[in-house]
């Protein structure tokens, strides 16, 4: 079954959509006729999306930019929350203002930008939010406390979020992307752990992740409040693949 996407009219916001699965989801929406504009502290190498500077720590600073977006295009229709750092430490040398940072990028950030998108969303009565979590959220992983306490987080927040709002027709929805070759995770993880991976669930690349986060942002998406989980790397890029 091959399946296609009509993106036509359709307004995007994507934070973190710089770089990795963002800008790869940032160009699929492109390329099917939608706008994406993303949200970054640095600015996309792709010149068809729409950049907004932004660090959305900044409560202010995403608001001021979505209030912008709106007045551009007159609707949201998506918001794709994937700004995150993770850093690297032991829960026992875990530096308080990195533990402190980590939680505003990867969970504050999620909670300001869905302030500022969803009541847009629940004024035109339709809308897709769509969160990230990771496998770390349920098991824990050495080193990565922060990471995975934000991401455990955003689970309860966004189950939360969607219950709030299912009456109003915004669907709120978390994907799990596996373990994905990224610049964050080349970052994070040294070459024994991207051998684990790699031997285990294995590595993605980020076009893998594109179908799924699609699909969510979808009007065939008639769920919220769930969780889809991609557990081994599968890739889409195969003879005769549209992706």
């Amino acid at each position: 079954m091959k399946v296609t996407f009509d993106a036509t009219g359709v307004v995007v916001v994507i934070t973190g959509g710089a770089q990795g699965i963002g800008a790869a989801l940032a160009a699929a929406i492109t390329s099917y006729g939608g706008t994406a504009v993303v949200f970054d502290v640095v600015r996309p190498a792709d010149p068809a999306v729409v950049f907004v500077e932004v660090d959305v720590a900044d409560r202010e600073a995403v608001s001021r930019a979505v209030a912008g977006v709106v007045a551009d295009y007159g609707r949201i229709d998506g918001l794709v929350v994937g700004a995150a750092v993770q850093p690297r430490s032991s829960v026992l040398e875990l530096d308080p203002a990195e533990w402190t940072h980590t939680l505003q990028v990867n969970l504050d950030g999620v909670v300001w930008a869905c302030q500022a998108v969803v009541p847009h969303m629940v004024a035109q009565r339709s809308g897709s939010v769509v969160m990230f979590t990771s496998g770390m959220a349920a098991t824990g992983f050495p080193g990565a406390s922060a990471y995975a306490t934000s991401k455990a987080g955003v689970v309860a927040f966004a189950k939360t979020l969607a219950a709030e709002v299912a009456p109003d027709r915004v669907r709120v929805n978390v994907l799990a992307p596996g373990v994905i070759d990224t610049e964050q995770f080349r970052s994070a993880n040294q070459s024994a752990d991207r051998e684990h991976w790699r031997e285990t669930i294995g590595i993605g690349d980020p076009e893998d992740v594109v179908g799924p986060l699609l699909f969510l942002l979808s009007d065939a998406a008639t769920m919220t409040g769930s969780t889809l989980t991609r557990e081994r790397a599968y890739s889409v890029r195969l003879p005769g693949s549209d992706l």
